[in-house]
C-alpha cells in the first residue's frame, strides 16, 4: 500500500529512526583462489526522519552498494536494516513502497512528455486517472516544469531532466527518498535549483538519503554526514562536528624554494594539503595567535624557508581527504621552476 497509507494506518514513534542499519557487510567475487573482494565491512548508520542525510567516500568506497542494500536491490551478506520501519529482508516489499531511488542519471521516457512521464507514474502505484493527472500537474507546478509539462523530455535540459526524474519518484509520496549522487552533470545553476528541490522536501518531512561528490552539496544540504572509506564509517556528525575534528582552522604556507617545501614537507606529516607546483602546504591549528606562531617557529626555526602564509578555516574537502588519505609516502620533489628569462 502506498506510503502516505500505511503511515496513517500505524501509530508511529516518532523518535524510531527512518533508516537504521546494524554490521551491513558486502563481498563480491571469490571464485578459485580468489577471494571475495570485501566492499562493506560492518556499516552502522541511523538517520532521523524528516532530515536529509549525506553518505560520502571515494570512488568504490560502498556507496551505492550501501544504498542498492538499503533499497533492497541487493542483499547484505550480513547484518541488519530497517527502512520506514519495515526490515529490509522480510518485509521487503513494504520498504519497497515506502521508498523512491533516484540514480545518478534520468531515468525517464524520452519520447514521451514530463507530464506523460508522471501521469503513467501515477498509474503504475495504483492511481486512477483523475488522481494520476492531478499529482502530475502538482508535480510539474512543485518543480517549476508547468510550462514544459506537454513538451517531449528529450527537448529537456539536463537539470529539467533531473527534476523531472525526481519529480517521477515522489509520485507515491514515499517516506524515504534515496538520491544516488543526483546532481552529476548537472551546471552550477541546475545543481542549486536541485539543492532547493531537496531542502523542500526534508522541510516537508520526507528523508532524504544523499550520496554526492560534491563536498560543497553535503555541506549545504545535509544535517548529518558519514564518511565511507575501505568499506567502514571512519567519520559521522553534522559538517562542523567534523571540521572541527579534523581542524577548526588551517594555516597555508608557502614556502620559498623547492629545496624548502621539501624540508618543511619531511617535519609536517600532519599537513591535509601539499602542491610542490605551488610549493604550499595546509596544517590543522586552532586558529589561535599563539599556536600560529608556534607552528611557524617550529616549521622555520631560522625564518627564511617560509615565504608567506595565510589562515582560513578548513573545509568540508579537506576533511574528506584527511579521513580518507592513503598510508603517507615520502613527497616527491617539485619540478624544476622556469628560468626567468
Amino acid at each position: 500500500m502506498p506510503a502516505a497509507t500505511k503511515a496513517a494506518d500505524t501509530t508511529a514513534d516518532t523518535t524510531t529512526a527512518a533508516i537504521e542499519a546494524t554490521g551491513l557487510t558486502k563481498s563480491y567475487g571469490g571464485t578459485g583462489s580468489n577471494p571475495p573482494l570485501p566492499v562493506l565491512r560492518g556499516i552502522d548508520l541511523r538517520v532521523p526522519p524528516g532530515t536529509v542525510f549525506a553518505l560520502l567516500g571515494p570512488n568504490g568506497a560502498g556507496k551505492t552498494t550501501a544504498v542498492r542494500i538499503l533499497a533492497t536491490l541487493t542483499e547484505p551478506d550480513a547484518g541488519t536494516a530497517r527502512v520506514a520501519g519495515y526490515d529490509i529482508r522480510a518485509r521487503r516489499r513494504e520498504v519497497r513502497r515506502a521508498i523512491s531511488l533516484t540514480g545518478q542519471f534520468a531515468a525517464v521516457d524520452e519520447a514521451q512528455t514530463g507530464a506523460e512521464n508522471l501521469r503513467m507514474m501515477g498509474r503504475l502505484v495504483g492511481l486512477g486517472r483523475a488522481a494520476a493527472r492531478a499529482r502530475a500537474d502538482e508535480l510539474l507546478a512543485r518543480f517549476g516544469l508547468s510550462e514544459a509539462g506537454d513538451r517531449l523530455v528529450r527537448t529537456y535540459s539536463g537539470g529539467m531532466r533531473r527534476r523531472v526524474d525526481l519529480a517521477a519518484g515522489l509520485v507515491g509520496e514515499p517516506e524515504v527518498i534515496f538520491l544516488d549522487e543526483p546532481t552529476t552533470g548537472l551546471d552550477p545553476r541546475s545543481r542549486r535549483e536541485l539543492w532547493d528541490v531537496v531542502g523542500d522536501l526534508a522541510a516537508g518531512g520526507t528523508t532524504v538519503f544523499l550520496t554526492t561528490q560534491y563536498l560543497e552539496e553535503a555541506d549545504q544540504l545535509a544535517d548529518r554526514v558519514a564518511v565511507l572509506h575501505g568499506g567502514v564509517i571512519v567519520a559521522e556528525g553534522t559538517t562542523a562536528e567534523l571540521k572541527s575534528r579534523v581542524a577548526g582552522h588551517h594555516l597555508d604556507i608557502t614556502l620559498t624554494t623547492s629545496d624548502a617545501y621539501l624540508r618543511v614537507h619531511a617535519r609536517t606529516p600532519h599537513a591535509t594539503r601539499s602542491d610542490p607546483r605551488t610549493r604550499t602546504l595546509g596544517l590543522p591549528t586552532d586558529g589561535t595567535a599563539r599556536h600560529v606562531r608556534a607552528l611557524l617557529d617550529e616549521l622555520d626555526p631560522t625564518g627564511t624557508d617560509v615565504a608567506r602564509f595565510a589562515l582560513r578555516t578548513a573545509s568540508l574537502d579537506e576533511v574528506f581527504l584527511t579521513l580518507t588519505a592513503p598510508t603517507p609516502t615520502a613527497p616527491t620533489a617539485p619540478s624544476k621552476e622556469p628560468t626567468r628569462a
